[in-house]
């Protein structure tokens, strides 16, 4: 699975100004909500109830909010670059400033799954994660998350 089956270069935000995890997420909601159709509070209580059950802060500055929604018709995401870190509760304790949002159907099971540890992968490649932090262009970015490498075991 290539990351752009997943995102459009549309669903990439390069310049993100969020102050807390709260605001970040409604604003990951909000920008999910023009690519989907979904409305953005039921997005955002969908990220919400995930994030209670326990920070989706993988580390390294990397945070991936996920959740399965009715409405949603393919998997699909959408990627901020913070201009400032947040505090996102994450495993490391350290704040966040690049977030990968992920939204699935109800049913999508396997294929869920296999996007998010896609997605993990690909920002665990520590010179991706560099390129896209030394970036603003989101044609750019995209190109960095669908270039990276599958020899990285999940």
């Amino acid at each position: 699975m290539d990351l752009s089956d997943l995102i459009e270069t549309s669903a990439i935000m390069p310049t993100l100004k969020a102050n807390s995890k709260k605001q970040l997420l409604q604003l990951l909601s909000e920008k999910a909500a023009t690519m989907t159709g979904i409305p953005e509070r039921e997005i955002f209580d969908t990220l919400m109830q995930r994030e209670r059950l326990g920070s989706t802060g993988v580390g390294n500055g990397i945070a991936i909010p996920h959740g399965k929604l009715a409405g949603v018709k393919r998997i699909s995401g959408v990627f901020a670059r913070l201009e400032n870190k947040v505090d996102f509760d994450a495993l490391d304790d350290q704040p966040v400033d690049l977030v990968f949002l992920l939204l699935a159907p109800e049913g999508a099971g396997a294929d869920h799954l296999k996007a998010l540890s896609r997605i993990a992968r690909v920002l665990r490649d520590s010179d991706t994660v560099a390129k896209i932090r030394g970036t603003d262009d989101s044609s750019a970015i995209l190109a960095f998350l669908s270039a990276t490498p599958n020899s990285h075991a999940a």
